[in-house]
């Protein structure tokens, strides 16, 4: 399930710098328990993301469109706190970094 979770969540593209939360290294962590409530732990780039919410209403949408998912609970945390190296090897060469 977890898997299928990160597919569902690396359809979606954080329009500022054009690649997915999931490579970009946003999504912390995914599951799901026997009983379809998913947890999603991800941060943002920045506390003062102008799409904070945007961006947290297509993680709800995208989770609960994978199947056997029947509630999505998103803890968004802010420790530890994002930075490029957490993004996979293609977007850092992309971004420079």
């Amino acid at each position: 399930m977890k898997e299928k979770i990160y597919a569902a969540l690396s359809n979606i593209v954080d329009p500022e710098v054009g690649f997915d939360i999931v490579s970009l290294g946003l999504i912390y962590d995914a599951a799901c328990d026997e009983n379809g409530k998913a947890k999603v732990t991800m941060t943002l780039s920045t506390r003062s993301c102008p799409l904070h919410e945007m961006i947290l209403s297509w993680v709800e949408t995208a989770v609960l469109n994978v199947d056997g998912v029947k509630e999505c609970e998103i803890d968004l945390v802010w420790e530890p706190a994002w930075s490029i190296e957490m993004a996979s090897d293609e977007v850092r060469a992309a971004l420079g970094a």
